[in-house]
């Protein structure tokens, strides 16, 4: 299951269960501890209080209660020194301790904070790259929905040289011409009208035309597929879609996808520009320079970037929609 950086609050999420940026008494605090214990209600502490206590960098789990989460699963995150004290390995703790522990649950979805951001005060930037790397590892081998939940923006820093490099490469590509209109059917029309500019013969028949027609999106990503030598979990999970997606892409031919989850299948594929519009066109769409969107999907391929998730940051970032999911 895929993975997805969301604003909003926490305690509010419908999920099997959230993560407790907490204290190592677990006993409630300021900042997300604060809030989930309050929106969980007194019994939340009452069985916090037979836990007794935790580490920095492991994780316990208790109910939910009054939560619209299942359960909460509290972990402790280190305190930012410098990075000189073991930081970064006990951050990486959290995030993996945590999730085995929704494993061993048998839990399929969980919703994160930026944990040890607040009063720990570890570097925002710092604390997302280690979030979104042992999420994304963790998620390319289990089935599990997580969700990365930022309260607002100013909770979400990419590293200031990745943001800088993006929004000289938007100066320089990105052009306010009006959009394209043409998309789903009136799209196909348009390549349809242009494959028969090509042909010779005028007189050629219409069902002649059709035949000739190109694969289908489903047809010519199955067949890439194969030509890179990828599984099916490979791609889907790559491309940070689900697999009941996936699924329907593989069974139906003339699937029709959203853009978005046109493009995560051409950076699972690790496709060039020029493939990755290749394959874009049997969908009916094309990257366009009159797109945000599409320039900074442009940004990461010409930087040969697949990295979905980093992708997704930026893409969050620049307020754009993401990637899969």
């Amino acid at each position: 299951m895929p993975f997805e950086i969301i604003q909003g609050d926490i305690t509010k999420l419908r999920v099997d269960a959230i993560v407790n940026a907490a204290n190592s008494s677990l006993l409630g605090g300021g900042g997300v501890d604060g809030a989930i214990h309050q929106a969980a209600g007194p019994n939340l502490l009452l069985e916090c209080k037979t836990l007794a206590g935790c580490k920095t960098g492991q994780a316990k789990i208790t109910r939910g209660y009054n939560l619209p989460a299942k359960y909460v699963i509290h972990t402790v995150g280190p305190v930012w020194c410098g990075g000189t004290n073991d930081e970064s390995k006990l951050l990486a703790d959290c995030y993996k301790n945590a999730l085995l522990l929704a494993k061993e649950n048998n839990l399929t979805s969980i919703a994160f904070p930026l944990i040890s951001t607040g009063a720990y005060r570890y570097p925002k930037d710092k604390a997302l790259k280690i979030a979104i790397a042992v999420i994304g590892e963790f998620i390319s081998i289990e089935d599990m929905m997580v969700y990365l939940v930022v309260y607002d923006k100013s909770s979400f820093m990419l590293p200031e040289e990745l943001t800088l490099s993006i929004k000289e490469y938007i100066n320089e590509k990105y052009t306010k011409e009006p959009k394209r209109m043409f998309t789903g059917l009136r799209e196909k029309t348009k390549y349809m009208v242009q494959e028969l500019d090509c042909i010779s013969d005028s007189n050629m028949e219409l069902i002649d035309v059709v035949n000739q027609l190109d694969k289908t999106f489903s047809q010519g990503l199955l067949c890439l597929i194969d030509e890179k030598g990828m599984t099916d979990a490979d791609t889907y999970k790559k491309a940070n879609v689900d697999r009941r997606l996936f699924s329907k892409v593989r069974n139906d031919k003339y699937y029709k996808p959203r853009k978005s989850t046109a493009i995560a299948f051409a950076i699972a594929l690790k496709l060039n520009i020029d493939e990755t519009n290749n394959l874009l066109k049997k969908a009916g769409f094309t990257l366009s320079r009159s797109s945000k969107f599409d320039v900074i999907i442009e940004y990461f391929i010409e930087n040969e970037n697949y990295n979905i998730f980093e992708i997704n940051e930026a893409l969050f970032a620049f307020e754009q929609e993401l990637l899969g999911v």
